[in-house]
């Protein structure tokens, strides 16, 4: 990838100063490694955040309430923000070898809005994120979480189909 002066800067500074990543711990959201690295030597100032969104019970306790207790859920929801916090820290062990600016960060909500809300508050230019390449039935059953963030996002996105994925997955 190259990057001129008229597209990777803007009169204030570098265009994209806070890059968002999306993981979900699957070796399929890492596919978009390799494309931030293009990034960040295109944008070596850029601060990276690698955000990884842990649904949580008020999102998903209908579905299961029959299933599991509320304060199971808990004990569930807080084993996996550990669990996604210390995969986050290995991962930007990896990625800030070279000193770069690594932010890792675990949140919970229903994961499409989280995404949305934390690039407003937080000032984020750009965000790149996995995708299945799902369509069809397949999408429609399983849904779309980068479909979702695609539509509701105010920034651009940069989205990656992850190896060995075809249309119709």
């Amino acid at each position: 990838m190259m990057l001129t002066e008229s597209v990777s800067h803007r009169k204030e500074g570098f265009m994209y100063k806070k890059i968002l990543v999306t993981l979900d711990g699957s070796e399929l959201s890492e596919c978009v490694l390799p494309h931030l690295g293009a990034f960040r030597k295109g944008f070596p100032e850029c601060e990276i955040v690698l955000l990884r969104v842990v649904e949580s019970m008020d999102s998903t306790v209908a579905a299961h309430a029959d299933v599991i207790s509320p304060d199971q859920w808990k004990a569930r929801e807080n084993a996996m923000v550990v669990a996604a916090g210390d995969y986050l820290r290995e991962v930007a062990d990896r990625l800030g070898r070279d000193g770069a600016s690594i932010l890792a960060k675990v949140i919970s909500g229903r994961v499409e809005d989280r995404i949305i809300d934390y690039a407003r508050e937080e000032g984020v230019d750009l965000i790149i994120m996995a995708t299945h390449g799902r369509s069809g039935v397949s999408r429609w059953v399983r849904g779309s979480i980068a479909d979702k963030v695609l539509r509701m996002a105010h920034i651009p996105i940069l989205m990656v189909r992850a190896p060995g994925t075809k249309e119709g997955d």
